[in-house]
């Protein structure tokens, strides 16, 4: 269950960014970018809390995708270890 939703956090992140090159400086009109904000915005402030100071906002969300993919990561990792600690492999 928590892979599923750091996989929700990280397509909406990465969602986020696309619609954010495509539509530029008018993405906040858009209500597609609007809804992919509400679905990031536990996750940025989440690590806004967790992060050093100098680490800027603005740079934020990649912080959020980078650590995201390697929860993602670590999670399938731990998955397959449990799998096969049950013999369901």
């Amino acid at each position: 269950m928590v892979r599923v939703l750091v996989e929700v956090a990280a397509f909406a992140l990465l969602g986020q960014g696309v619609l954010a090159l495509l539509a530029g400086n008018r993405r906040h009109d858009n209500p597609v970018y609007r809804l992919l904000v509400v679905v990031t915005a536990p996750v940025l402030r989440t690590l806004r809390l967790v992060t050093p100071r100098f680490i800027l906002d603005r740079h934020l969300p990649f912080v959020a995708f980078f650590l995201l993919f390697w929860m993602w990561i670590g999670l399938a990792i731990a998955k397959r270890y449990i799998y096969a600690l049950n013999g369901l492999m």
